[in-house]
């Protein structure tokens, strides 16, 4: 988009039940963007960029997030806080993207010591997680009236937490983080959230997690250039079936949509980050279960090992996606009409949404 950021762009969030984008940056702002068809019973879509947040943050954007409803933002920024945003003229109608009201800020969630790095609603929009350099996990509960609860602090990792992610339609949180780990959280009814699990394997720090849409695997990725898909085995219990590789660089986000295709296809994963380049995988569970290791004959030689029937194909490969800059954030449109849409933030400030086309 022509009004882009001025500094890096950190992360870029669809809004799941509006056409709004919205995208966060290093210059303390978010930028909303509307899409709607450019033509009658055109596949093509023309963006709009609608409004700049000045969000107050005194520093860096590094994550936004939508509630499930679509009508609440929330910002996490280096300044340690999380903002919580809604829009005054809030609308139910379709194309509310339009609208011009002006977000206002309705909560600081004050409680991280150091730099906040990733913020998310879970899939029934009552709790929000946070994390931050202060190596802890928040968890909060939304409550009516913009007020918030705190519902219990994690401090399970060592190092600086870089990611958050809740399960789709369970509440369960993941984390991922510098000390090469990934923590699995649950509530106790009798008592309070704990760290059920801790998933081993990444040899560097862990930068990005993301769901499958049914919510039976988790996608992480890491510093050590793979990607590793964990299965869930038992109701507590996950493992490590899949590793992909095709990045010569750190992999700092990853997304998984529905994608479009056969039933047996769990969907698409895009993966991007250091090297510039964006890799879409198809992900698929195998009709019989035979151990195997298989390379592409591409460049940059894309493995995956698995001891499990599900199976990667890099559908698409896109080179330079910011030009010589790295990629910061990946995601795809939930909005089923468009699954095939996936937008990405870069360290040259702006925002790009691609189509993935078959051929």
């Amino acid at each position: 988009f022509t009004a882009g950021h001025d500094e890096r762009a950190w992360q870029v969030a669809w809004n799941p039940t509006k056409p709004l984008l919205a995208s966060c940056s290093a210059d303390k702002s978010v930028r909303t963007y509307s899409y709607r068809p450019s033509d009658h019973g055109s596949k093509s879509l023309t963006f709009s960029h609608v409004g700049t947040i000045p969000t107050g943050h005194s520093k860096t954007v590094r994550s936004v997030a939508w509630a499930p409803s679509g009508k609440t933002l929330a910002t996490g920024s280096f300044d340690s806080n999380v903002g919580i945003w809604e829009r005054e003229d809030i609308s139910d109608s379709e194309d509310a993207g339009e609208s011009t009201g002006d977000w206002e800020c309705v909560t600081l969630l004050e409680g991280h010591e150091t730099e906040c790095k990733s913020v998310g609603y879970s899939s029934s929009g009552t709790l929000l997680a946070s994390c931050s350099r202060d190596k802890t996990v928040w968890i909060w509960e939304v409550q009516p009236d913009a007020d918030f609860e705190c519902m219990g602090v994690l401090m399970e990792h060592s190092q600086d937490v870089k990611c958050v992610a809740w399960h789709p339609s369970e509440e369960i949180l993941a984390s991922a983080s510098y000390d090469d780990t990934i923590k699995l959280y649950v509530d106790d009814p009798s008592e309070d959230w704990f760290c059920f699990s801790t998933l081993s394997g990444h040899k560097s720090t862990v930068w990005s997690l993301s769901w499958s849409p049914q919510g039976s695997y988790l996608a992480s990725s890491s510093d050590d250039l793979t990607v590793r898909i964990w299965k869930r085995v038992k109701e507590h219990e996950w493992k490590f079936v899949l590793e992909l590789r095709g990045h010569e660089r750190s992999i700092y986000s990853i997304s998984w949509g529905v994608g479009k295709g056969a039933s047996e296809n769990l969907g698409w994963l895009a993966t991007t980050g250091g090297d510039g380049k964006i890799n879409i995988w198809e992900i698929t569970v195998c009709s019989t279960f035979i151990p195997r290791r298989i390379e592409t004959d591409k460049p940059s030689q894309e493995t995956q090992h698995t001891n499990d029937p599900l199976s990667a194909k890099l559908l698409t490969r896109i080179s330079g996606a910011h030009d010589v800059n790295d990629v910061n954030s990946v995601s795809w449109c939930p909005r089923l009409e468009h699954a095939d849409l996936l937008a990405t933030a870069g360290d040259d400030g702006s925002v790009k949404v691609w189509r993935v086309v078959p051929f």
